[in-house]
Parts: C-alpha cells; structure tokens; sequence
C-alpha cells in the first residue's frame, strides 16, 4: 500500500476546516431586555462558599477529643518536639456516649502506673467530651476509641492524635 504524505496532509486537514466551519456557524445567543439584565448581574456576583458539614470520620472526632482534652489540661502537658525517649507510654480506651459522657475508660497498655494515673485523671478532667455526632450506628449508644498519652521526665504529656511527625 503506497500512500504519500500529501494524501495523509489532506486527510488531516478535512476535520480541521470541517470544524472551523462549524465553529463560525453557531448563532449568537438572543439578546437580553433591559428589565432582565439586573438579575443577571446580581447571579454572577461572588458568593461566600458554604460552611462545610462538620466531619463525621472518627479520625476527625478524635483531634477535636484530643484538642478538648488539652485545653482542659494545659498545665500537665508540654509542646514541640518529644524527646528521644519517651520515659513513659499511655494508651487508654475511652467509650463515649452521644451526649459526650464517658462511661469507660481504661488504661490499655502502660509500663509505669504513675503515668497511668496522671492519664486517667486528665481524662476526668475533660468530661463531658465533644459529641460523636454521625458516629453512632443507630443501635449503638456508643463510640470507643484509644488515644496515646506521650509522657516526658516530669510527666506532662502528649496526645499522639495531635503530635506531628517526630
């Protein structure tokens, strides 16, 4: 099959000119009344996006439990970088139910039970917590969830939840 490039040239210039004619016959839109234009300027004006909904991930309740949890316990914990070692490591359950009540919680991991003391009498402190709206399944009254408690030398804390990367 011969074909020379003049032919493929013409075949590649018919949908070029075919959509250019195309283009230029397309009527403009029918003009607006006078009457009508000021609606139109008012619809194109800028407009505040809305508020998104709040989150309903778990992740997200639990930096807003871990948030609510410092501010109530400001002077037990510190910021910035943690040290290289952790003297002490807290994991606690927590059971929250759709008012913010906690009705369980427990120390699940710790090797020094000062820190686990200091741990739990923060989260004393801290009730009620936020509301775990559009976490509930419809037949549970309940979300449980851990949060780790970062302990230095004079065991003021962190919550992992909100610790950057280290």
């Amino acid at each position: 099959m011969n074909i020379s490039l003049r032919s493929k040239a013409l075949h590649a210039l018919v949908p070029t000119t075919l959509l250019a004619i195309l283009c230029g016959c397309a009527s403009p839109p029918p003009p607006v009344p006078v009457e009508d234009r000021s609606s139109i300027a008012t619809e194109r004006e800028p407009t505040a996006a809305p508020a998104p909904p709040p989150s309903l991930t778990l992740d997200a309740y639990k930096a807003h439990v871990a948030r609510h949890i410092v501010e109530r316990n400001a002077d037990r914990t510190f910021s910035g970088r943690l040290p290289p070692m952790l003297p002490a490591i807290v994991v606690v359950n927590i059971t929250v139910d759709r008012d913010g009540q906690m009705t369980d919680v427990r120390v699940q991991r710790s090797r020094d039970p000062d820190a686990s003391r200091v741990a739990l009498a923060s989260m004393l402190r801290s009730g009620p917590l936020p509301r775990p709206q559009g976490l509930l399944a419809a037949n549970s009254g309940a979300v449980t969830f851990s949060e780790t408690f970062l302990f230095d030398r004079d065991y003021r804390f962190q919550l992992r939840t909100l610790a950057g990367p280290q």
